[in-house]
């Protein structure tokens, strides 16, 4: 099982790890990776929450220039500094994470089955998204406690069709997500987040 680091801690030292070691994890560690996410909760209980984890480097590539692609058509190559120093660090993690992603020595891909082609993949998956993001989340903290970097990114899925070419999805899975993960080049430490009275109603919004 994952290092007992204590539930808390790994929340609150939970960094968005972009710049990760080209050193493999072992089958072992992302087998655990997946069984803790497969422990979160699913809309009426269908369990159909799928994974694929990504260490081919053919798949690790098509994948990595989907993501580059998207990210020159939305932000260009060169897009103005931010002024925050804090915003800097994160665009160049950002950037980093796009030029080195195939290097990365695991990409998982979080699907969920639907038992027939959703009508409209957009759509469906906005509705569908609460049997995901939470085994995301789980995988996320998992992550922590096993001392590896991980972050999610719908980027490489920008290009739909060419994504699923790439994992060979059959038409009735959706992937909702790329995570990048593996031994992280940073430490993890305290996160910085707004505080709870900017971000906190009691009731109503007003």
């Amino acid at each position: 099982m994952a290092n007992d680091i204590g539930l808390f801690e790994a929340m609150y030292t939970c960094r968005a790890m972009r710049r990760i070691k080209p050193d493999p994890v072992p089958p072992d560690v992302l087998k655990e990776l997946i069984a803790a996410a497969n422990q979160a909760p699913t809309a009426s209980n269908q369990q159909h929450a799928r994974w694929i984890v990504v260490r081919d480097v053919a798949v690790k590539k098509a994948l990595a220039d989907i993501n580059r692609a998207a990210i020159v058509r939305n932000y260009g190559t060169a897009a103005t500094a931010p002024p925050d120093p804090r915003a800097e660090r994160g665009r160049s993690a950002f950037l980093w994470q796009a030029e080195h992603m195939e290097e990365i020595p695991a990409l998982v891909v979080a699907c969920l089955e639907f038992a027939s082609p959703p009508v409209d993949t957009f759509v469906s998956g906005a509705g569908a998204g609460g049997s995901i993001w939470p085994a995301v989340q789980n995988l996320l903290l998992a992550a922590r406690g096993l001392g590896l970097g991980a972050v999610p990114t719908t980027l490489p899925l920008a290009d739909r069709t060419a994504a699923k070419t790439a994992l060979e999805l059959p038409a009735h899975v959706e992937p909702f997500c790329v995570i990048p993960v593996g031994y992280p080049m940073g430490r993890f430490g305290p996160v910085s987040r707004r505080p709870l009275d900017e971000v906190m109603r009691w009731d109503r919004w007003a």
